[in-house]
């Protein structure tokens, strides 16, 4: 249900975004992320970064984390895009995007999923900045957010904490 691509080429929003709904008139909301290679980390200009993965396995982590998704909440459908290889500033990195019936369960699914992604899909950022080039390391934010997954409880509708909702 969810389509999982790990590539160096550059995707289009507009496009993936169609895709989701096009021809399906039971969507009622397109949810998505698209992360973008900022430049500046941690006080440092950015002049570039090279992200690498563990081919297969990265794709089983994405698989088990979309998964999860579709437990949990009313998925119609989804894309996760990684891109992989040497980027620049401005360019896309990241793209998770999700539709469903209602826009609490496709809002609650995209972030559910980036998220997790941060924290558990195996790939690593090496960026090129003016200090010298620097492994990427994880964020103590990145793990509070995919946490508060855990402790959310899951109402009987599917939407987890305060995303509840009523309609689209």
């Amino acid at each position: 249900m969810l389509r999982i691509l790990v590539q160096e080429q550059d995707f289009s929003l507009g496009e993936e975004v169609a895709r989701l709904h096009r021809g399906k008139p039971q969507v009622g909301a397109v949810v998505a992320f698209v992360g973008l290679v900022r430049d500046l980390s941690d006080q440092a200009a950015v002049s570039g970064m090279f992200l690498e993965h563990y081919p297969g396995m990265t794709e089983k982590s994405l698989a088990g984390i979309a998964r999860e998704a579709q437990t949990r909440w009313a998925i119609l459908g989804g894309v996760i895009i990684h891109r992989i290889g040497a980027l620049k500033p401005e360019d896309q990195i990241v793209l998770v995007a999700v539709s469903s019936g209602h826009r609490g369960d496709a809002f609650a699914a995209c972030s559910f999923i980036m998220d997790y992604l941060k924290t558990q899909a195996p790939f690593w950022k090496r960026e090129s900045t003016s200090q010298g080039p620097r492994w990427v390391e994880a964020r103590a934010a990145d793990e509070e957010a995919a946490g508060r997954w855990q402790e959310a409880p899951q109402s009987p509708g599917g939407t987890t904490g305060p995303l509840r909702h009523s309609g689209s």
